[in-house]
């Protein structure tokens, strides 16, 4: 076999060597992927809503939505779970969920009065301080289940208000309004429930901590 010529072979790539660099950062995982696709879709529901084109920020805001769980599911199943992700994924949830209803807010027609966008918000960086600061000093701050079943009704709200107003021009069906209104009151009680149960947990943790 004849011998491979010097430049020729130096100017080749070494296997290993080659492979790590082209080897993709641990933080740039499957569920950091997927909160970062998220993040995306949220740009493009504002983008939509801003634009009145209320359809098809319904059929975007119900994708990114249906995506909430599978990242925080696959961090835990796979053990991929980030320092970047714990960041990550609280704030697209409360960025979306507090973008909708301020865009929400600002439509007459829309079913959502600005004290709950108000409401929504200030939960949202009350309980993003508490995190900060429990976290900071070592303790867990890990979500709690009423806060999960808060973004689910307060999901559910926007995505029927949505509904109303990509229907507008045509006649709403009755029950959708009816649904609105439950909603939104489970809603706005689950927001202050939760809120009041991250800080008693807040309060707990701080008190614990040497």
């Amino acid at each position: 076999m004849l011998e491979q010529p010097v430049a020729e072979r130096d100017a080749m790539p070494d296997g290993p060597r080659a492979a790590s660099a082209f080897r993709v950062p641990p933080w740039w995982n499957v569920p950091n992927q997927i909160t970062t696709a998220r993040l995306i879709l949220a740009i493009v529901v504002f983008g939509c809503m801003d634009l009145r084109w209320y359809t098809a920020a319904l059929i975007v805001f119900l994708l990114a939505a249906s995506t909430d769980w599978v990242d925080g599911y696959w961090a835990r199943r796979y053990g991929q779970v980030t320092k970047l992700g714990r960041i990550l994924d609280p704030f697209v949830d409360k960025f979306i969920i507090c973008g909708v209803f301020i865009y929400l807010a600002a439509v007459p027609d829309s079913g959502v009065p600005p004290w709950v966008a108000v409401l929504v918000t200030a939960r949202e960086l009350l309980v993003t301080a508490l995190r900060g600061m429990v976290e900071g000093q070592g303790g867990d701050f890990s979500a709690k289940w009423s806060g999960k079943w808060k973004m689910v009704f307060q999901c559910a709200a926007a995505a029927l208000s949505l509904l109303i107003l990509a229907s507008r021009g045509t006649t709403a069906p009755t029950w959708t309004f009816r649904l609105l209104i439950v909603a939104l009151g489970l809603a706005v009680s689950l927001t202050i429930h939760s809120g009041f149960v991250y800080v008693l947990a807040a309060a707990r943790s701080l008190r614990a901590a040497p």
